[in-house]
């Protein structure tokens, strides 16, 4: 659906890609895209990972996504995030949406006063607060699995991390990695981040080497950790990477599906990133019937379990993980789409309790 309300300047897709499960869920992102076509293609790709993000979590809801055509640093307003509002409750519940690259919760709190159909806000409006926070300790977890399919142990501690990105998570990521004490090579477009790193790396007890851009790819790390934009594994830069492994919370990391067949023939272990980074979405889903962070954390735990469970499978059907993954999502949702006809005729408790 294209939304434009030519008053506050909202131009901005919404995508629905499948509700078997349930309604779809499925963050907002703004972003200064080029052309129209570039923000379709985006919104697209993303819907329909959130629909295996959704599968894998085991959250009763389908894949979704918005996009927001702007810069998120001059053209947000309250107004523009109203009437984005009230393009999502056109829908009637069939979309549910919140925070993502370039936007807030803080916006949302102002789309909310249009539609009750808004999840990540923060805990004085009765979200579950920060959803970077479980996203985060699912990367470490996907982290844990990984090395557990390596090296046998699940131990973080002395190994090295090549972290693309210091935003919301992967800043979180790599504080926790070095109070673990592994070592760092980071990279980010914002300095401030990088320098605000080092200092912390001075009391904790890995070490951190700031790198530049491309040179991220070229490191002696063990792990990849992509954090920030996605197709980021592309042809060019699988030939770059030393790795023996890449799980990372960015989206949609791989350019192709094909990359994670040249990963997989180049020996370098893939964590599909709709699960390894699916805590934010597990926090926002939870949120819809009452927030309870307790079991939010329980639940993000799972994400351990799913990827060695897929690394597993992928490995005896000597077939690529994200082929395993995708299965695994796609036999799920086969299963279950005759057992959630309730959200076919009604909605979770939250929406009664927020009406």
């Amino acid at each position: 659906m294209f939304c434009n309300d030519p008053e506050t300047g909202l131009k901005a897709i919404i995508a629905i890609h499948n509700t078997t499960l349930g309604p779809a869920l499925g963050g907002c992102r703004m972003r200064p895209y080029k052309t129209v076509d570039d923000a379709l293609e985006d919104v697209l790709r993303l819907s329909k990972g959130m629909t295996y993000k959704c599968a894998a979590a085991d959250v009763d809801f389908g894949g979704g996504k918005a996009v927001i055509i702007g810069d998120p640093l001059s053209d947000k307003s309250p107004e523009l995030f109203r009437a984005f509002g009230q393009f999502v409750e056109s829908l009637n519940g069939r979309f549910y949406t919140g925070t993502d690259m370039g936007t807030t919760p803080e916006d949302f709190v102002h789309a909310l006063k249009e539609t009750n159909c808004i999840v990540g806000v923060p805990e004085e409006y009765g979200g579950n607060g920060d959803s970077s926070v479980p996203t985060a300790k699912g990367v470490i977890y996907g982290l844990e699995a990984t090395n557990k399919m390596i090296y046998g142990t699940t131990s973080l501690e002395g190994r090295a991390y090549a972290i693309q990105g210091l935003g919301k998570v992967g800043f979180k990521v790599a504080e926790t990695l070095l109070e673990f004490g592994a070592d760092l090579y980071v990279t980010d477009i914002n300095e401030a981040a990088v320098n605000n790193l080092l200092m912390k790396a001075e009391s904790l007890n890995g070490r951190v080497r700031a790198v530049e851009g491309k040179e991220i790819y070229r490191t002696d790390a063990d792990v990849f950790v992509p954090c920030a934009l996605g197709g980021v594994i592309n042809d060019e830069t699988i030939e770059l990477l030393r790795v023996k492994a890449i799980a990372g919370s960015a989206n949609n990391q791989l350019l192709e599906t094909r990359h994670g067949d040249l990963l997989k023939e180049k020996g370098i272990l893939y964590a599909p990133d709709y699960i390894v980074n699916s805590g934010g979405l597990i926090q926002v889903a939870d949120e819809l019937y009452t927030p309870n962070k307790q079991r939010v954390l329980q639940k993000t735990r799972a994400i351990y379990d799913t990827l060695l469970e897929i690394y597993q499978q992928a490995e005896k059907r000597n077939v690529s993980t994200v082929i395993a993954a995708n299965q695994f999502c796609e036999d799920r949702i086969e299963r279950r789409k005759r057992r959630n006809s309730f959200f076919n005729h009604a909605k979770p408790a939250k929406w009664a309790i927020r009406s």
